[in-house]
């Protein structure tokens, strides 16, 4: 570094630049400056014509964290106008002046009194001032100067932002990057090693490395497998002092976990699996499950399953439940011992999400063969119909027949079947049943008009087993018999006028039957002969009336409008 004319105006300034060029060394020797010329670090002189200056000092810094006995030297205030005599008197004023920096008024040897911490404070910008004792005036113009405190190695690497908790896909190529730690040094990064750092790894070997300059971590192998080992704890060093002996270190630690791939194929455990399902297992309801298993985890090991061939194609169905990764075997059709005792179907197991990076490794799906094997279940007897429709005539003799149902033992054994009525308490019991044979017999006589219809419920017990029931409805019609004779419709109490013309039609009667049209419709109409008729009136049958509403009309006489016991203004009137 050369220093002209014009940057050292000021005395002190030019001996400032001289001791930040000598910054870094560990002696105390003294320092003599004439005056045309500056000391340089490699021994350098350059002659310069400048003003004269009066102050001399040989030292610009001062150790950190000393802690010696005695008070650590800084330095020398020197003046041209000093004699040695005492008379003159050097002042320290600024920063620390009188506290940390004191100073001999009389020689201007400066001293720290205490440990100072780089870290805090990197310097201290102090004036002095050179006085005649006598005269208490200034010799020198008051100066600025500037003590560093010089770097020491006192603060190791720290990594402020671990523990880390990093992932990495597996099987990733080696060289892949998982994380960059870095470590801060407090020290000088300008002075020295002191804040030079050196990564190193210290647990995590042969899986990991790092890059000793950059910090970054990364895979140090192939096909690091998630299956074999998911989680490792890597353990990263950082050395100050480039790495050489003696430098403080710090450590963290590195979590990593190898995240899944879809690298493994499902596989079922066995190649032949057994199920037992009963016959007696409801449509629709799950019958049982069966399971692959996959490695890996999440989405990759996700999967549906599907019935891809086999003799019970049409009477299984299968699903798949999300949750459980489970395939859910449904009955699609009833099941039947008797006729067929076992099915086999051929199930696959396929994964949903492929990587097709590690299609090599599959195929990514697997088959195993289920056989079902259909369990026989003591079952209720089987009523020959659905339901039964029999038919009685009304008014027929208790006991008449009514009709027979029938049940029989489905299952093998064919056991005896017994027959009953299920009548609730309330009911009036109509029917009776023979229990050996189903015959449905009348134990009332039946009317027709009052009751058309009965519903009767039929119970089948097989007669090893009681309690195993099967039930059918039986519902009996009435039939007509034609046991009711007709009846007017209503009471008539008829008004004729007396000036109606004889033939004239005064009023039309009708009649109604209980019984069914077939035994009612058409009626004749007629009058009494038991009763004494009135000539003035006739009854004769509307035959085109519509049935089954037959009809009479009654006819007036030519005889006359009035009879000769009715009132002679009053109409007569036929009941």
């Amino acid at each position: 570094m050369k220093i002209t004319s014009t940057s050292c105006i000021c005395p002190v300034l030019v001996c400032l630049c001289f001791v930040q060029r000598c910054y870094g060394t560990a002696h105390h020797s003294s320092v003599k400056v004439t005056r045309n010329q500056t000391k340089h670090i490699e021994g350098e002189t350059e002659v310069h014509h400048r003003p004269k200056r009066g102050w001399v000092w040989n030292q610009f810094f001062v150790l950190e964290e000393h802690m010696g006995p005695d008070p650590q030297y800084v330095g020398k205030l020197h003046s041209n106008s000093d004699k040695g005599d005492g008379s003159v008197k050097y002042i320290l004023t600024g920063e620390g002046a009188g506290t940390i920096f004191i100073i001999d008024d009389t020689t201007g040897d400066i001293h720290s009194t205490k440990s100072l911490d780089r870290e805090q404070k990197t310097h201290y910008v102090l004036h002095a001032q050179a006085i005649d004792r006598r005269t208490n005036k200034p010799l020198e113009p008051e100066s600025e100067f500037i003590i560093k405190v010089q770097d020491i190695n006192d603060n190791a690497p720290k990594f402020t932002d671990g523990p880390y908790i990093v992932t990495v896909p597996e099987m990733s190529d080696m060289g892949t990057s998982v994380l960059q730690v870095t470590a801060t040094d407090a020290d000088d990064p300008t002075y020295g090693n002191s804040a030079r750092v050196v990564y190193s790894i210290l647990q995590g070997q042969p899986y990991f490395s790092v890059d000793p300059k950059t910090g970054v971590i990364r895979t140090a192998l192939h096909n690091m497998d998630r299956e074999a080992r998911e989680h490792y704890s890597v353990v990263i060093q950082a050395k100050d002092m480039a790495g050489q002996v003696g430098g403080l270190s710090g450590s963290t630690t590195v979590n990593i976990t190898l995240t899944d791939v879809n690298d493994n194929p499902p596989r079922f455990p066995q190649k032949h699996y057994q199920l037992y399902v009963p016959e007696s297992a409801q449509v629709g309801s799950a019958v049982g499950k069966i399971k692959a298993n996959d490695a890996d985890t999440g989405s990759n090991a996700d999967m549906t399953y599907s019935i891809i061939n086999g003799d019970g194609i049409g009477i299984f169905t299968i699903s798949t439940d999300k949750e459980t990764r489970e395939g859910i075997l449904f009955l699609k059709k009833p099941l039947n011992y008797e006729k067929k005792k076992s099915y086999t179907l051929n199930i696959e197991g396929a994964n949903t999400h492929l990587d097709f990076r590690f299609s090599h490794l599959g195929p990514f799906k697997d088959a195993t063969m289920l056989k079902i094997i259909v369990g026989d279940v003591n079952e209720p007897p089987l009523f020959s119909m659905p339901s039964y429709i029999m038919e009685v005539y009304e008014n027929a003799k208790v006991g008449t027949v009514v009709g027979t149902v029938l049940a029989q033992d489905p299952d093998s054994a064919n056991s005896l079947v017994r027959y009953f009525i299920d009548y609730n308490d309330e009911d009036d019991r109509f029917f009776n049943i023979d229990a050996n044979t189903g015959s449905i017999k009348t134990t009332k006589v039946l009317d027709r008009e009052e009751t058309p219809w009965y519903n009767i419920t039929v119970a089948a017990s097989e007669n090893d087993n009681p309690g195993l029931l099967s039930h059918v409805t039986v519902g009996i019609k009435i039939l007509d018999v034609n046991d009711n004779p007709p009846e007017l419709a209503r009471e008539y109490d008829i008004v004729v006028c007396e000036n109606s013309k004889p033939g004239q039609v005064i009023h039309t009667i009708s009649a109604t039957d209980k019984d069914d049209f077939a035994n009612g419709p058409r009626f004749n109409f007629f009058l009494d002969e038991h009763l004494s008729i009135n000539p003035n009136f006739t009854l004769r049958d509307n035959e085109a009336a519509a049935a089954p509403s037959p009809s009479g009309f009654v006819h007036a006489r030519e005889t006359g409008a009035c009879g000769p016991a009715m009132p002679k203004r009053s109409c007569p009137r036929l009941v």
